[in-house]
């Protein structure tokens, strides 16, 4: 299985820290986000990654270089205008091939165990949900014997963590240009093709100067 990380965002909230160095190179604990990221799927067992990039992008592709030194074969896909989630996956397509493949959002910080992903996919995608943040109390998806959907009124949510595996054919019928990933998942839910699990396990979305000094109390915590 290949994985893909997302990592094409200007990261405008944690300015001024991104106005010279894109987001997933911002440094927690004094290594850049996206690398824990990199080092995680290597361990899990995953030897060919993609990332897609745009501003400051060149900047990531020389920190990671081929990713040699990290047991991986590293490609990259650097946009030129902002594609959003579903245009930036959908432009990479030929490169991930015909194979379901991991994507994982290049601006969290987890300690989601992704070699559990590396098996068959079921349906057209398979979602990782943690339990609401702070920032984000109202949820995205709910998720009921394995299976995700739109919360109803009284249901409980939980919100889409940046970690998913994905099938090629989520994406039939797109055009290239700028598009939204949620909305081909609502589309798939609707016919019950996407799966789901619950992590309860260490996960920040850092955003915000303040969830990175979450983070950095995390890794402190470990030392």
């Amino acid at each position: 299985m290949k994985a893909m990380i997302l990592a094409a965002g200007k990261g405008e909230r944690l300015r001024p820290l991104t106005l010279h160095t894109p987001k997933p190179l911002v440094r927690a604990a004094g290594v850049p986000l996206i690398e824990y990221h990199v080092r995680a799927l290597a361990a899990a067992g995953f030897r060919e990654l993609l990332i897609n990039h745009a501003w400051l992008g060149q900047q990531i592709e020389d920190y990671l270089g081929d990713g040699a030194r990290f047991g991986l074969s590293i490609q990259y896909s650097a946009e030129g205008e902002p594609l959003e989630t579903g245009g930036g996956i959908f432009r990479a397509l030929p490169r991930l091939g015909d194979q379901p493949f991991l994507v994982v959002n290049g601006d969290i910080f987890t300690d989601y165990p992704f070699a559990e992903l590396r098996r068959p996919l079921a349906g057209l995608a398979h979602l990782v949900l943690v339990d609401n943040p702070a920032h984000h109390p109202q949820g995205d998806f709910c998720l009921q014997q394995g299976r995700l959907g739109d919360p109803l009124d009284g249901q409980a949510s939980l919100t889409y963590s940046g970690i998913a595996v994905l099938s090629p054919r989520l994406f039939d019928g797109c055009q290239a240009g700028a598009f939204k990933l949620a909305p081909l998942l609502r589309r798939a839910m609707a016919s019950g093709r996407v799966s789901g699990e619950r992590f309860a396990g260490r996960w920040v979305d850092v955003g915000t100067h303040e969830r990175l000094a979450d983070v950095e109390q995390l890794l402190a915590g470990e030392r």
